[in-house]
């Protein structure tokens, strides 16, 4: 019996065990997943989650209640290393696994580019546990403002103008009436600001929509500076440089998001594989090229269309583990797999709070509500992909239950 090995617990990982255990009958092979969480999170709502506006219960998705045990033992363990010389992958409390095909799932950390402070200084949205780091300090800042009166404690310096940026800082703006009512502080002394290294907030999007974005933003109060490089992180700001000038500036803030980028897995980065930032070169059928047995899904993966390499999202790791599903499968079944995979985009949004957002979709620009209740339908679509109707009714995203 043919052992499956699936490292890692996200979209194209989750998507991949679940297109096994729909396809092949009990019996056929021995399928064992293994991630360090025992639940799966939208990380594309993360956001929501270090804000507050989405509860961790909500959130929080067990493996266990998908997964049936008939046909995949999961196994809640963190990776370590992997073996492909010897088909062998390494774990912290459980030992050695040894197996005949391997699914790389291991997802991402955050690119600190080695600048000074960002480790030590930064919050990031990498986990659901750091978003609720997060969430926990920005409580506790407003909370506590009545006793340090620090204005810089209501200051949240965000470093970056992606998605993920930009979707944290519009879901705070949206939230700072409410806090401060509860809190009992003038509305005036809470900031956010966000800093980026290009001219333009949303470079994926063409600069109607993205102005579209930074009018939204402006609107609510977000302050946006761009064209600047952050040299440092300190415990209570950041220090920038703006772009092709030598001047240097201070932003105060005791709160700093970092979100300018991300990079592929440690272990794939310290492993045998070659590997650009923790991410493997895959061929057309989303193998490794130096072992076909191991395949690599979402952003463990460095995968290219006509010389295009595709910008890790959860689209297209969500495309990558319904492929490797049905690959496999065939392959187990003696089936034959014509089509290589073939991204189809159908679509970016980004929310700008719970009511408000801009997004393409089929080559279409939106924006306003429509735009965030495609957004929401978009998340719902993957609940429903992976846990049918129950799931989107219990964990959904709609126009006016956000949280619990």
């Amino acid at each position: 019996m043919p052992r499956i090995l699936i490292l890692g617990g996200g979209y194209g990982a989750l998507k991949t065990a679940l297109g096994l255990q729909r396809r092949l009958p009990q019996g056929k092979a021995h399928i064992t997943m293994i991630s360090k969480h025992d639940y799966h999170y939208q990380t594309t709502l993360l956001h929501k989650v270090a804000v507050g506006t989405l509860s961790a219960r909500k959130a929080r998705i067990y493996y266990r209640k998908i997964l049936d045990p008939q046909k995949i033992t999961f196994i809640k363990d963190k990776v370590l290393e992997i073996h492909p010389e010897t088909k062998n992958v390494v774990c912290r409390r459980t030992g050695n696994y040894s197996y005949d095909y391997l699914v790389i799932g291991l997802g991402f950390k955050p690119e600190t580019f080695g600048i000074k402070g960002v480790d030590k200084y930064t919050y990031k949205l990498s986990s659901l546990n750091a978003a609720l780091k997060l969430t926990d300090n920005i409580e506790n800042k407003f909370k506590d403002f009545v006793l340090t009166k620090d204005p810089n404690d209501l200051r949240v310096i965000v470093c970056g103008t992606g998605f993920t940026s930009i979707e944290f800082a519009g879901e705070l703006a949206t939230q700072l009436d409410d806090l401060c009512q509860i809190c009992g502080i003038d509305r005036s002394i809470p900031r956010v600001i966000c800093i980026g290294r290009s001219e333009e907030i949303l470079p994926v999007f063409k600069k109607p929509l993205a102005d579209a974005a930074k009018k939204k933003l402006l609107d609510l109060g977000v302050e946006i500076i761009t064209g600047a490089e952050v040299k440092e992180c300190k415990s209570d700001g950041v220090i920038i440089q703006l772009c092709n000038t030598d001047e240097e500036k201070e932003i105060k803030g005791n709160t700093i998001l970092w979100g300018a980028g991300v990079r592929g897995s440690d272990v794939i980065e310290h492993s045998s594989f070659t590997n650009k930032r923790g991410r493997i070169p895959v061929d057309s059928y989303l193998r490794c090229f130096e072992y076909p047995e191991v395949f690599v899904v979402g952003d463990s993966a460095l995968a290219t269309s006509k010389d295009v390499i595709h910008a890790p999202t959860a689209q297209l790791s969500a495309q990558m583990g319904d492929f490797v599903g049905t690959y496999l499968s065939n392959l187990i079944l003696g089936k034959p797999n014509k089509k290589d995979f073939r991204f189809i985009h159908r679509g970016t949004m980004c929310s700008i709070g719970h009511t408000d957002g801009v997004g393409v979709v089929f080559n279409k620009n939106i924006k306003g509500e429509l735009a965030a209740f495609m957004k929401n339908t978009i998340e719902n679509r993957w609940l429903l992909s992976i846990g049918g109707l129950p799931m989107v009714f219990r964990k959904g995203q709609f126009r006016y239950r956000t949280s619990n």
